[in-house]
């Protein structure tokens, strides 16, 4: 049996949407990616968590919203979702929601940053987080959108141990976790330094990256997709009754920002390294 994917303190983990017609969201993104969607929700229990899977492994959720808006979330794992709860607090985030057991599954914590980008905390105990990501269909990384870097840092540096380093060869501002690509290689991919030889110094830590958008544009994390083909994705979006906002290239990847049937939007990635590198 392939060991199990675990998350360090500090390491994003699990992504989910909340929309207002789970079944429908479950349709769409079923017809985009090829998930399977499990309800893991007792049926003497109130309410409804889909468990998307490929290959029967965990990659993302759908559940509800209780808000009415549809929208993508991000869970960073932490070794006590209490005492990082308490930190969001006094490094001045807001704790909207929380912490509370989420079944066997864990327990779990809603915040925002200082700057307004909501986040989620993760304490695993019987899911440990998403269990396939890099892969077409799975999910890529989770991205912050702030309109100031060094405050969005100040507040979760201390609060996750993050670095943001400009990387090399165009790969832009990125979050590592110190340590994980040696976690990675002493768990489920021994070989990421080795495939990693010619990418940027430190990239296997990278668990992010920071954009910095326009004063007044509200903060928020998004969420990347990786696909094979991006055009072939964007085209299957709009046949199961998504909007392609935008397109773009760049020099690793192929871009579109997709906003799904219900409103919440995110990105797929076509990975196009040059001389086919990493």
């Amino acid at each position: 049996m392939a060991e199990q994917r675990t998350y360090p303190h500090g390491v994003t983990c699990w992504i989910d949407t909340e929309q207002p017609d789970p079944a429908e969201a479950a349709r769409f993104y079923a017809g985009l990616f090829g998930w399977t969607l499990t309800d893991v929700v007792p049926p003497d229990a109130p309410g409804t968590y889909l468990i998307a899977t490929l290959g029967g492994q965990d990659v993302a959720a759908i559940g509800p919203t209780t808000s009415g808006t549809a929208a993508w979330h991000t869970y960073v794992a932490v070794d006590d979702a209490d005492a990082t709860a308490a930190a969001v607090t006094r490094l001045g985030g807001t704790v909207h929601a929380g912490p509370e057991d989420a079944g066997p599954g864990g327990r779990a914590a809603t915040c925002t940053d200082p700057l307004g980008a909501g986040f989620r905390l993760w304490q695993a105990r019987r899911r440990p987080g998403a269990q396939l990501a890099n892969t077409p269909g799975a999910w890529n990384f989770s991205d912050l959108h702030t309109p100031d870097r060094d405050a969005a840092m100040a507040f979760y540096g201390p609060l996750f141990g993050w670095l943001a380093v400009d990387m090399e060869q165009g790969a832009g501002t990125m979050i590592q976790v110190p340590g994980y690509g040696d976690h990675l290689a002493a768990t489920v991919d021994p070989g990421i330094h080795e495939r990693q030889a010619s990418a940027p110094p430190g990239f296997a830590d990278v668990i992010g990256g920071v954009v910095v958008v326009p004063a007044g544009e509200p903060a928020r994390w998004h969420v990347t997709f990786t696909v094979a083909d991006r055009d072939a994705s964007a085209a299957t979006a709009e046949r199961l009754g998504a909007a392609v906002l935008t397109s773009s290239d760049d020099l690793w990847t192929r871009n579109a920002l997709v906003r799904d049937p219900q409103g919440a939007q995110f990105t797929i990635a076509q990975f196009t390294p040059p001389d086919g590198e990493w």
